[in-house]
């Protein structure tokens, strides 16, 4: 562990050290890089090489906190989870360099790099906790540290808003997680991990019990519907390597708290796979139909980010319902798959969110219907964002097909099983898969066209260019591990036993057995799909080559009438999903406002579609509205006279006092 915590004190210290240089916002800049880079590069090596079968590191400190222990560990599904963490931040970290430059003459770098540095070292520590105070302390550092980075730019009142929307269902999520950690200490005596696992006899209530308040807690961060409220306003608010950062890991530290507490509690009732498959099926499904009726780009990405943590709870459920019914090949393909996404979401995601931020970075605005003919000014990151884009949709030979396929697989396998309490699920986890791949592949499909096809919409596009090697650099990784994971994805599964003997409960060698006939159809699918993109590629030099040097002139093939289109002729995004978006209508709620063209010689027209979260405005404002007006009647005892403050205090030490003697 000692490289854990050489990385974890870079961190810490690159974080202090560009607090003390906030005057200067390069050097700043300078500290806050080079520390959260230095502090991942030294982390990431007992973390490959837990990963390639070493034994697992543990490190325990005593620790002058009640009930708290300094206990970390490093096991295979803590290092599942951190190898992402480590790479993607020290990527989006070298990207942040050159992206807030735009910020020069600001407080904003100065301000920022501390507390990225202290995020990636909290997501970090939550993973590596192995005690529950020491647990609760650094979700709780890793929470605020986020929040800080969503308001960096408080001048706005969009950004304030967002903010505290982020920062009230984050501590309500918490809320849950101290009592679940109060009741499995009450049941084990300590709040050690090492106590909470199989040898922890909890009553079929209360494991259910725990299972429901991780499922709130957890799924509060990781942006389960409906408790998804916070992604869609915080992700667009927060610069855009942040949102990469937020986006791809630290709301799957949700998924790893939700798989960590399910170690603890012993065989999996039915129910939980249950409900984690509806809750899957609920978030892929309307995360991506929220997606679709986007018109800012960051807020589109966001919603998908619900929809891939969808994918991730899909198979969870599954793994769950596997494990119960006893059917090895549906829990290690299910879990697998879901632990594949992780890693994949967080490339493609954060790729994506790069990307984003590339176009935002060049022209000024997230509003796809005012961009429009980027791949012409900006092809490199144009070229990337289509990779990304591709991978999200689950196609092969990209990486995001491989997890999806694994988690079909086991979804297939549970639809043979006998029992119909395994394969009426399993065949909704088929038909929702089916339904997500079809709407990812419109919503980007929209998203390419709008933002880098066709001619732009309006002046933000003139000026616009490829960013600096500091912000693709980072870009082009990320696109090469989807292609690599893609091609190759035994070189993750591989590597996943460690991950997959606590959930699944099963030895090693089951586990490969399991894995197995899964493997070979997924390389052949992804070396065919390989072969045919290269021999497209290969005809296209070759066409290319043989027309080198002859005159070749292009001509619309039937203009129908547009002698000279203009860019007002183009698809907007709400034209372009129109008849998904109508079809669709009962759960998306948007509102259209028309100007209809009127009369033989008619003015201007148009059309306009706002899509509100149905969730937040139906469900959360009034439960808010409702407590304020509750909280406010009792304003009278808030009189500003500190005695009775004080009194107040005091009477509530003697109840205290008196129940505990009683």
């Amino acid at each position: 562990m000692l490289l854990i915590l050489a990385g974890l004190g870079l961190l810490v210290l690159g974080a202090i050290a560009s607090l003390m240089a906030a005057r200067s916002p390069r050097r700043a800049t300078l500290l806050g890089v080079g520390g959260t880079i230095a502090g991942c590069a030294c982390a990431l090596v007992p973390v490959v090489r837990v990963l390639l079968g070493h034994a697992p590191e543990s490190l325990r400190l005593p620790w002058s906190v009640p009930f708290g222990v300094f206990a970390l560990g490093l096991d295979g599904l803590s290092g599942f989870f951190l190898l992402p963490i480590l790479a993607l931040s020290a990527l989006a970290a070298l990207y942040g360099s050159e992206y807030l430059g735009a910020f020069r003459g600001r407080v904003v770098p100065a301000r920022a790099w501390p507390f990225f540095a202290l995020l990636v070292a909290a997501m970090a520590l939550v993973v590596l906790a192995r005690n529950g105070v020491l647990f609760l302390v650094a979700w709780e550092i890793m929470s605020l540290a986020a929040y800080f980075l969503v308001v960096l730019e408080d001048e706005t009142p969009a950004v304030r808003s967002a903010g505290w929307t982020y920062l009230v269902a984050t501590h309500l999520g918490t809320a849950f997680l101290i009592v679940m950690f109060v009741v499995l200490g009450h049941e084990a005596g300590s709040l050690d991990f090492e106590r909470f696992g199989a040898a922890l006899p909890l009553a079929a209530p209360l494991a259910g019990l725990v299972f429901v308040l991780a499922m709130i807690g957890f799924g509060t961060k990781a942006g389960f519907m409906p408790l998804h409220v916070w992604l869609p306003e915080a992700h667009p608010a927060a610069p855009s390597h942040v949102s990469a950062v937020m986006s791809g890991v630290m709301i799957k530290l949700g998924i790893y708290g939700l798989l960590r507490t399910l170690t603890f509690l012993g065989p999996p009732p039915a129910w939980w796979g249950w409900t984690l498959v509806a809750v899957g099926l609920t978030s892929g499904v309307l995360g991506v139909l929220f997606a679709l009726a986007q018109h800012d780009l960051k807020r589109l990405l966001a919603y998908c980010s619900v929809e891939n943590i969808g994918i991730i709870a899909l198979g969870i459920g599954g793994g769950l319902l596997g494990v119960h019914h006893g059917s090895a090949a549906l829990a290690v393909l299910g879990f697998a798959g879901a632990l594949l996404h992780v890693v994949n979401h967080a490339l493609f995601k954060g790729l994506l969110f790069l990307g984003a931020g590339a176009v935002v970075h060049a022209t000024g605005t997230r509003e796809m219907d005012q961009l429009g003919g980027l791949l012409k000014r900006m092809p490199w990151t144009g070229s990337l964002f289509v990779v990304g884009a591709a991978a999200i949709c689950g196609l092969p030979p990209l990486n995001g097909f491989a997890s999806e396929f694994l988690v079909f697989l086991g979804a297939y396998q549970g639809v043979l099983h006998p029992a119909a309490a395994v394969a009426g699920p399993a065949l909704a986890v088929l038909a929702g898969l089916a339904l997500i791949g079809g709407l990812a592949a419109a919503c980007f499909a929209k998203v390419i066209g709008v933002v880098f096809l066709g001619e732009a919409r309006s002046g933000h596009v003139a000026q616009a260019h490829d960013p600096g090697t500091a912000m693709t650099l980072p870009m082009v990784v990320l696109a090469s591990g989807c292609v690599l994971v893609g091609l190759a994805p035994v070189l993750l599964v591989g590597r996943m036993g460690g991950a997959l003997e606590p959930l699944t409960r099963l030895p090693a060698v089951a586990i490969e057995l399991a894995l197995a006939p899964a493997l070979l159809p997924l390389q052949w699918i992804t070396l065919a799909a390989a072969v045919l993109l290269a021999l497209v590629g290969t005809l296209s030099i070759w066409r290319r080559r043989r027309l080198a040097g002859r005159p070749v002139r292009e001509a619309l093939t039937w203009d129908c009438g547009y002698a000279r289109p203009t860019p007002r002729m183009q698809y907007t995004g709400s034209s372009f999903v129109r008849p998904l978006t109508r079809l669709f209508g009962g759960f998306l709620r948007t509102r259209t406002t028309r100007v209809a063209p009127v009369g033989p010689f008619p003015g201007p027209a148009a059309l306009a579609t706002a899509t509100p979260d149905v969730f937040r405005d139906a469900l959360f404002r009034p439960a808010f509205r409702m407590a304020s007006g509750t909280l406010a009647k009792l304003r009278w005892l808030q009189h500003g006279r500190v005695q009775l403050y004080v009194l107040y205090i005091l009477l509530t030490l003697v109840v205290l006092l008196v129940w505990k003697l009683r």
